[in-house]
């Protein structure tokens, strides 16, 4: 039976050594407020924890006091997950430090920390783990989902290079979870989100990567874009591991390399990464550009960590965002046929459609052995952004990005990244996941969480 307390607040304050914020505190809005503008939510209490000790207090204090959980690290989660309405919030982002071992290649994460500090301090050892492409977001919400990025062809998801992480469960047990301990948890929290557990530590393997690397962005006005996306199909997947290019539909920026005729228009990138010998990437250049000549381009070296925070500006806090995700085998005819007649339609010049190339060591991983949304088979990621500067724009662009979406599924391979869905609906999870790996988490999660208390989430039910 649940004991509901007279004064949950105060119990909370009692049981943690962090601060306990309400909204009779001055920065209560601030420690509320997360990433995605069109979020605006009150919680009863966002306990700041500062140790292991404080979420298991918090996790504690919220269950008997029947108070709704929600967990928050970076706060980017599309559909504002991270905070909830008359619950308590659990704000791990005091427990951001990173410690690296160079040698054993690997790194200790807290579960607050930002992609930015994890690669500040892997870059000093010129290391890096896979992750996101805006440094902003937090280690935690995207590892639990999968998190894929510049890196995703040459090492692997995120998920992919956990060697173990710290949870602390429903129950308050502050349990290992690895492949030698609670293996069927360590499947789990590898693609099943945080349903299972607030993870409040991650150890990593790292890899060898920059400090320095070599980018090319290129552009192609509408007028060729398609001619550029049928080039860059038979190109990507032929790519070695230490090149990537990623392919993005978004307005030229109004930054100094981009000619002031064409800052502000709508077309195509391509972002060409090399990890490996400069003079090969120099060719790659060439080699497109003899292909399908560019609108304009910029090269130059660049710190990887600069390349990670290239996404940052147009990814700012305080901007309405809505986020899909469809699973393409190949950019076909037909797919190039949608995006020529949408991309015009779009109204936010911050809106973007972006594809992440999947092989590799991405496809080296066997289906099944994580809890991926996602099948390991070559493929492309598409995502499908509206990121806008005010409600009207947003209410446009949320509705073109379900209209894209709903045309580009039909040509899909099934299933959704779920750290790329923005609705909570039950139905659109478990189609993520497909039928095998939801009813295998959801008997984890009747072991770990039976009676649903993480359910802030793009969430599993426990099996009945």
């Amino acid at each position: 039976m649940v004991q509901i307390l007279s004064d949950p607040v105060e119990e909370l304050r009692s049981r943690m050594r962090g601060r306990v914020i309400t909204a009779h505190d001055t920065d209560y809005d601030e420690a509320r407020r997360v990433w995605n503008a069109a979020i605006d939510r009150r919680p009863k209490a966002v306990a700041m924890c500062e140790t292991v000790e404080d979420v298991v207090a918090a996790v504690s204090a919220a269950r008997d006091s029947g108070l709704e959980i929600s967990v928050r690290c970076g706060a980017h989660n599309m559909s504002g997950s991270s905070v909830v309405d008359d619950g308590v919030v659990i704000d791990l982002r005091r427990m951001n430090r990173v410690v690296v071992d160079p040698d054993a290649r690997t790194a200790v994460v807290g579960g607050g920390a930002l992609l930015g500090e994890l690669d500040a301090a892997t870059q000093e050892h010129g290391l890096a783990v896979p992750a996101g492409i805006v440094s902003h977001t937090g280690v935690g919400g995207l590892t639990l989902g999968g998190g894929m990025g510049h890196l995703s062809r040459m090492a692997g998801l995120t998920i992919d290079n956990l060697v173990r992480a710290q949870v602390v469960t429903a129950s308050g047990e502050v349990l290992t979870a690895s492949a030698d301990s609670h293996p069927d948890l360590f499947w789990a929290i590898r693609g099943g989100g945080g349903n299972f557990g607030v993870v409040t530590e991650f150890e990593f393997r790292l890899h060898p990567v920059g400090p320095m690397m070599s980018v090319g962005l290129m552009f192609w006005d509408l007028d060729h874009a398609s001619a550029m996306l049928r080039f860059a199909r038979g190109l990507i997947p032929t790519l070695p591991v230490d090149q990537n290019a990623m392919i993005v539909a978004m307005n030229a920026p109004p930054a100094p390399f981009v000619p002031p005729e064409y800052q502000g228009q709508p077309g195509q990138a391509m972002l060409v990464e090399g990890f490996g010998d400069p003079a090969d990437h120099a060719v790659l250049l060439d080699r497109i550009r003899s292909e399908v000549p560019p609108t304009w381009e910029f090269a130059s070296p660049m710190p990887y960590a600069a390349l990670q925070q290239m996404m940052d500006e147009p990814n700012d806090w305080g901007r309405y965002d809505y986020d899909r995700t469809v699973y393409l085998e190949d950019i076909s005819d037909e797919v190039i046929e949608v995006l020529a007649d949408e991309l015009p339609n779009k109204r936010s010049p911050l809106s973007i459609a972006a594809f992440y190339r999947l092989d590799n060591a991405y496809s080296a991983v066997a289906d099944g052995d994580t809890a991926f949304s996602g099948r390991r088979a070559p493929c492309y990621a598409l995502f499908l952004i509206a990121v806008c500067p005010n409600e009207e724009l947003y209410a446009a662009d949320r509705a073109w990005v379900q209209r894209v979406g709903d045309r580009l599924k039909p040509l899909g391979i099934g299933r959704a990244y779920v750290n790329g869905i923005t609705d909570n609906d039950p139905k659109v999870v478990a189609e993520a996941y497909g039928q095998a790996t939801y009813d295998r988490l959801a008997t984890v999660k009747r072991q770990y969480d039976p009676d649903n208390l993480f359910h802030r989430n793009h969430n599993i039910r426990p099996a009945g």
